[in-house]
C-alpha cells in the first residue's frame, strides 16, 4: 500500500486555477485603476501627460512598498500569522471605497503640481492599490508551499499576473472607456476588489489547510545561500533601465515624434508582454534570439529616427522606435528571468525588481525634468540598455585591460568628431558630408555586437553628435522643460518671392508650432498662424468691427500671445495659461513682442481655465476664445457638455464661443456638433485653407457657437470666409465629465 499521498489531477489544475485567476483580477484592477484616476485626475492638471508619468510613478512607488510589505511578511511571520496580518490589512482598506477624489481639490498654480497630485493620489487610492500591489510576490510565496508539482518554480504565475495587466490595459481605451462613464467605473472597480478579497481569502484557506504549511514555517532543508551584492545590484540595473526607458520613450513619443492620443499604451503594452514572454515557458528559448536582433536593428533605429528622422513618416519613426524599445526591454527582462532565484529568495527578487521600477519612475519625473531641458534620458537608457547585454561581464572579464581595449574605439571617434566640430566653421555647409558618416559609425555599431561595452559607447557617440548637430540647424533660441512639457523658441528665415531673407521667431510644445511672429518693425503687430487676418479670427473681428469696442474677451490658451492683436483700446482683456513658462516666454520681448505692442492692459491668469473660469462672475465675457492645447491635443476636459455649459454661463446672452479644433488625429468638430445640438445652441464652423500661399499663414479649423441665431448672422452674411452650419452627426454619444470617447472621434 503507497502511504504517500498522490495529488490529483483535478485538485492540481484547480490550485493552479485559484491562484492564477486571483493574480490575473488583481492586476486587472491594478492596471484598470491607473487609467481611470488619470482621467479623473487630468481634468485639474489641464490634461498634461506628466500628470501620466507622476501617477506612474506613484503606481510603481506603492508598488515598492507592496513588494516590501510581502517580503517582511512572508520572511519573518509563520504562514498563519501572515494570513491572519493580510486579511487585517484587507479589512482596514475598505474605507477607501468608493473610490472617490477628495472633495475641494485645488492644484497649486505657481508651483510645479507634482507633490500636491502624489499626496492626492495616496488619500483617494492609497490603501486599496497597496492590497492589490501586495498580491503578486505574497501568492507565488504561498503557491511555493502548498504542495503542488510546480510550487518549486511558481514564476510562471507573474505570467499571468502581467496577462491581467495587459488585457486591462487595452480594454480600458477600446472597451471600458467607450461604453462606460466613470461613476460606474468606480463602482464596478469597488466590486472587483471584493471579489479579490474572497480570493485571497480562498487562497489563503488552501494554504492553511495544507499539511505543507509546516515545511513553510520550519527551516528549508536546503543550505542557506545568501544573494550577493553584485546579483541585487544586476537585478537592479536589469528592472531600471526598461522602467525608465518606458517613461523615456513615453514622453519622446509625445514631444518629438507626434502627439498622437492613445500613444503611451503601445509602450507600456510592449513592456508588460515583455513579461509575459520572457516569464513563460519560452522565455529561454526567445532570449538568444532577442540579443541577436537588438544590434542588428540598432543600424537603422540610429540612421532614420536619429541621424535623419525627417526622411521616414511619423508611423514608420514610430515603429521603429517601438521595435527598438521592445527588443530593449526583452534583453533585460530576458537576463532577469534566466537569474531567478530559489524561491527562498522570490520575494528578494520581485521587491528588488519592484524598487529598480520605483527609482526608474523617480529618475524620470523628479531628476530628468530638472538636469534635462529636453527629453535626453532616453537616449541615454538606449545606452544603458546595450551595457547590459550579457556578454558584458564575459567581454570584460578575459583580460584585466579588455574593457579598455573596448573603450579605446569609441573614444577615438569621439575625439576626432570633436575636432571636426570645433575646426569647421560652417557646419550647415557639410551637412550632407556629416549625415553620411554618422551613418557609417551607426554601421560600424554592428562590428561590436559581441562587445557590450564598444557597442553601447560607440552608439552613445553617435546619438551625442546628432543631438548637437539637430542643435545646430534648428536654431534653438531657447528650449526649456516644465511639469507640463518641453517648450522650445526658434528663429528661423522666411524669404520673400524677390529672394530677400527676414528672420522671424516660432514657439513649439513638443512638436506642434503654437505661435509665431515676424521681427520686422512694421510686421511684429501682425497675427500669424492659426490667428491670421485671412483666417476665421481675423474674419470674426473685421465683421464685428462695428460694435465690438468695449467688448470683456477672455483668451484660453496663450501661446505667443497673438490674438491680443485685434485688441482696441476700449476692451478688456483676460488671457488664461496654465503653463507659468509660457507666460514668462510670451512677456520676454528678446522672443515675442505681441504682449508688450498689443497687450499692454490684458491681465493674464495662470491655472487650468475650468478652475479659473469657475471663479469668474456670471455673464462676464462678450467673446471667449478656447485656444487650449496640450501639444497637439485639446484636453478633453474642455470638450466636455459641462464645460460647455460653464463657459455660456460666463459669457452675455448674445455673447460668443469660439472653438480653436485645428487637429491632425481627432475629428473634434463631432463632439462640438453634438454639443450643439444637445444644448439648442447655434454653431458655425470653418475649416480653413489659404486660397494663396501667404507668409506663415496656415489652414486652421475653428467653430464659433451662441445661445441665439441672430448672434452669428453677420459671419454668415459678411461672406468674408467659408462659414458654414455643423453638420449632424447621429453616431456620437455625448462627452461629459463622466464620459468621453477617444476612438469614437478617431479621423
Amino acid at each position: 500500500m503507497n502511504k504517500h499521498p498522490v495529488s490529483r489531477p483535478d485538485r492540481s489544475v484547480s490550485l493552479i486555477f485559484l491562484f492564477a485567476a486571483t493574480l490575473f483580477i488583481s492586476a486587472t484592477l491594478m492596471f484598470s485603476l491607473q487609467p481611470l484616476f488619470g482621467k479623473l485626475l487630468l481634468p485639474l492638471l489641464g490634461g498634461s501627460p506628466a500628470v501620466w508619468n507622476t501617477c506612474m510613478v506613484f503606481y510603481q512607488s506603492i508598488l515598492f512598498f507592496g513588494y516590501l510589505y510581502a517580503h517582511l511578511l512572508s520572511t519573518r511571520r509563520n504562514t498563519h500569522r501572515q494570513i491572519q496580518i493580510h486579511v487585517v490589512v484587507i479589512l482596514i482598506s475598505l474605507v477607501a471605497l468608493p473610490l472617490a477624489l477628495p472633495e475641494n481639490l485645488v492644484p497649486p498654480t505657481g508651483s510645479n503640481p507634482t507633490f500636491w497630485l502624489l499626496w492626492t493620489l495616496f488619500l483617494a487610492i492609497g490603501l486599496p492599490f497597496f492590497v492589490v500591489s501586495t498580491t503578486a510576490p505574497l501568492l507565488q510565496k504561498w503557491f511555493s508551499g502548498v504542495g503542488h508539482h510546480t510550487s518549486h518554480d511558481p514564476y510562471y504565475l507573474y505570467a499571468a499576473s502581467n496577462a491581467g495587466s495587459l488585457i486591462a490595459l487595452l480594454s480600458y481605451p477600446f472597451v471600458l472607456e467607450p461604453n462606460i462613464g466613470l461613476a460606474s467605473q468606480k463602482i464596478y472597480w469597488s466590486v472587483g476588489y471584493g471579489l479579490l478579497g474572497l480570493l485571497l481569502c480562498a487562497c489563503a484557506v488552501t494554504l492553511w489547510q495544507n499539511k505543507k504549511t509546516d515545511r513553510l514555517d520550519s527551516k528549508a532543508a536546503e543550505p542557506e545561500t545568501a544573494l550577493s551584492l553584485n546579483t541585487k545590484l544586476h537585478w537592479l540595473a536589469l528592472a531600471f533601465v526598461p522602467s525608465s526607458l518606458l517613461l523615456g520613450l513615453t514622453n519622446f513619443i509625445s514631444t518629438d515624434i507626434a502627439s498622437v492620443p492613445l500613444l503611451w499604451i503601445i509602450p507600456l503594452t510592449l513592456y508588460l508582454l515583455s513579461f509575459i514572454i520572457v516569464f513563460s515557458k519560452w522565455g529561454g528559448a526567445v532570449h538568444p534570439y532577442m540579443v541577436m536582433l537588438q544590434p542588428i536593428l540598432l543600424l537603422p533605429f540610429l540612421a532614420y529616427s536619429f541621424i535623419n528622422p525627417a526622411v521616414l513618416p511619423y508611423w514608420l519613426d514610430l515603429i521603429l522606435h517601438l521595435t527598438a524599445f521592445f527588443l530593449a526591454v526583452m534583453v533585460c527582462h530576458g537576463e532577469l528571468a534566466k537569474q531567478r532565484p530559489h524561491t527562498r529568495h522570490l520575494t528578494d527578487f520581485y521587491l528588488i525588481m519592484s524598487f529598480a521600477g520605483m527609482l526608474g519612475g523617480l529618475f524620470n519625473t523628479f531628476v530628468a525634468p530638472f538636469v534635462f531641458n529636453a527629453v535626453y534620458e532616453y537616449p541615454i537608457m538606449i545606452i544603458a540598455a546595450l551595457l547590459l547585454r550579457p556578454n558584458l561581464e564575459s567581454s570584460t572579464a578575459s583580460h584585466k585591460n579588455q574593457w579598455a581595449k573596448q573603450a579605446l574605439p569609441p573614444l577615438f571617434v569621439l575625439a576626432a568628431g570633436l575636432a571636426v566640430y570645433g575646426l569647421t566653421d560652417n557646419l550647415p555647409q557639410y551637412l550632407d558630408a556629416l549625415g553620411v558618416g554618422l551613418i557609417l559609425l551607426a554601421g560600424l555599431t554592428y562590428a561590436f555586437r559581441a562587445k557590450a561595452l564598444a557597442l553601447a559607447l560607440l552608439t552613445g557617440t553617435v546619438i551625442f553628435f546628432t543631438q548637437g548637430l539637430h542643435s545646430v540647424l534648428s536654431n534653438t533660441l531657447l528650449q526649456e522643460r516644465t511639469f507640463f512639457g518641453v517648450l522650445s523658441v526658434r528663429e528661423s528665415v522666411l524669404l520673400d518671392e524677390n529672394g530677400h531673407s527676414e528672420k522671424y521667431h516660432e514657439i513649439f510644445h513638443g512638436t506642434t508650432k503654437h505661435g509665431a511672429q515676424r521681427l520686422a518693425a512694421d510686421l511684429e503687430q501682425i497675427p500669424l498662424t492659426y490667428y491670421s487676418r485671412q483666417g476665421p479670427m481675423g474674419q470674426l473681428f473685421k465683421t464685428f468691427d462695428a460694435q465690438d469696442s468695449a467688448w470683456h474677451i477672455g483668451v484660453v490658451g496663450l501661446g505667443a500671445g497673438a490674438l491680443v492683436c485685434y485688441a482696441k483700446p476700449g476692451q478688456n482683456w483676460t488671457l488664461y495659461e496654465i503653463d507659468p513658462l509660457m507666460v514668462e516666454i510670451a512677456k520676454n520681448p528678446e522672443y515675442f513682442t505681441y504682449l508688450q505692442r498689443c497687450g499692454q492692459h490684458a491681465v493674464v491668469r495662470i491655472g487650468d481655465a475650468r478652475l479659473s473660469l469657475q471663479q469668474e462672475s456670471g455673464q462676464t465675457f462678450d467673446l471667449l476664445m478656447m485656444d487650449a492645447f496640450s501639444s497637439d491635443s485639446v484636453p478633453t476636459h474642455l470638450l466636455t457638455q459641462e464645460a460647455i455649459q460653464l463657459y455660456f454661463n460666463k459669457l452675455k446672452p448674445d455673447g460668443i464661443l469660439a472653438f480653436h479644433i485645428t487637429n491632425r488625429h481627432l475629428a473634434l468638430k463631432k463632439v462640438l456638433a453634438d454639443h450643439a445640438k444637445q444644448l439648442k445652441l447655434v454653431a458655425l464652423i470653418q475649416e480653413f485653407k489659404p486660397q494663396k500661399e501667404l507668409p506663415l499663414v496656415v489652414a486652421t479649423d475653428w467653430v464659433v457657437m451662441a445661445k441665439n441665431p441672430e448672434t452669428l448672422a453677420p459671419l454668415l452674411k459678411s461672406r468674408l470666409g467659408n462659414w458654414q452650419k455643423m453638420p449632424l452627426y447621429f453616431d456620437m454619444k455625448p462627452w461629459t465629465d463622466d464620459f468621453t470617447n477617444i476612438i469614437g472621434i478617431w479621423k
